[in-house]
């Protein structure tokens, strides 16, 4: 039970009925028992109830005005008599600054400080002595409301931080799943195109087509995957078995050799990458060498990948029609940045010397 108090009371909406609830309390109480000792007649202050209700009515600027002016008058009626006045000031104070739009709410205080100031002069004048409890009171009644607007508004900040935290992350796993979609599906798919092509030239049409339903149900697999990631985002990403360096060699740059593409792989036996820096620089190779088999027409690619200080360069380049000349936000190239960028690399997308394309990316390491 306490847990739930606890929770209820963390809502500023909630907290903000309870405090002007208990405001409205005191307020009737105060001013439906007060008797003599007001500087005018003691009905007269009954007035404040029926306006403050009315007041609720209004658009906050104007309420914030009512509840102010309430606040002055309770207070420049009172006297040594009728201290019990001050706290229906305060309150009047209080509810005044919390319904004020501005973000530095004066209205209030300065309007109930005249009332006060009001309430002291008449009783020097009328030489009862010096009376500075209304003084005291609203500037009680104004701290507390800016206490409670404060922590209201830090409550509010931390929910909308809260909030774009979690829009963020839903964001950054729908680009991981993007970029995985692309990646791996869509490399399946450039390789069974590829093989399809080539198998009609073939003497083993048998053999192409056996290589089309592996990749076929390579791509089904990891595809099933990433549905099962859409149903449940907590469910793991990852769609195969981590990719090593070497793969490179051996699993991506066969459909370009079998497009008739000579295809040349330097890797670095020891680039000091990590896990997610090995997949990285895997998925960069994949897009770059999936892109010369689509778009290259090349009859040569190169695969470099070697470490230099406290970087590795990964550069992957083809003697073929060059980069276009349009600037595009395909989903690779796109996805190429998103990747290199988490690692906090670079990349650049160049003509090669003598024609062609260059993509190189540098990634840092994990021990420089």
């Amino acid at each position: 039970m306490l847990t739930g108090i606890r929770e209820r009371l963390r809502d500023p909406g909630r907290v903000r009925r309870l405090a002007y609830g208990a405001t409205a309390l005191i307020i009737v109480a105060v001013v439906t028992t007060v008797e003599d000792g007001v500087s005018v007649p003691a009905g007269w202050a009954w007035l404040v109830l029926p306006v403050g209700l009315g007041a609720t009515a209004l658009r906050p600027r104007y309420r914030t005005a009512v509840f102010a002016v309430c606040a002055g008058f309770v207070a420049i009626v009172s006297t040594g008599e009728s201290v019990q006045l001050g706290l229906a000031a305060a309150g009047l104070v209080f509810v005044s600054v919390c319904e004020d739009p501005a973000r530095n709410p004066w209205l209030g205080w300065v309007v109930g400080l005249i009332g006060a100031t009001g309430a002291l002069t008449i009783a020097l004048l009328n030489e009862r002595g010096v009376y500075e409890q209304p003084l005291f009171f609203v500037t009680a009644g104004y701290l507390v409301a800016v206490l409670f607007r404060s922590w209201s508004r830090g409550f509010a900040l931390a929910r909308e931080t809260g909030e774009l935290r979690e829009e963020a992350a839903w964001r950054e796993q729908r680009a991981n799943l993007a970029r995985e979609l692309h990646d791996v599906v869509g490399h399946h798919v450039t390789a069974m195109v590829v093989q399809a092509e080539a198998g009609q030239l073939s003497d083993d049409p048998g053999a192409a087509l056996r290589a089309i339903a592996g990749s076929g149900r390579t791509a089904l697999s990891e595809l099933d995957t990433l549905v099962v990631h859409l149903r449940d985002p907590t469910a793991s990403i990852a769609v195969s078995a981590p990719p090593r360096l070497s793969d490179i060699d051996e699993l991506l740059a066969q459909p370009l050799r079998q497009q008739g593409v000579t295809v040349r792989v330097e890797l670095d036996p020891d680039p000091g990458l990590d896990e997610i820096g090995v997949l990285t620089a895997y998925r960069i190779a994949q897009e770059a060498l999936t892109n010369i088999a689509r778009h290259a027409r090349a009859t040569a690619a190169w695969v470099e990948l070697i470490r230099v200080g406290d970087h590795v360069r990964l550069r992957v380049s083809d003697d073929g029609i060059g980069p276009p000349r349009a600037a595009t936000s395909g989903s690779g190239l796109l996805g190429i940045g998103e990747r290199v960028s988490a690692r906090g690399g670079s990349w650049e997308l160049s003509q090669r010397p003598g024609g062609g394309t260059v993509v190189q990316a540098n990634l840092p390491v994990v021990n420089p």
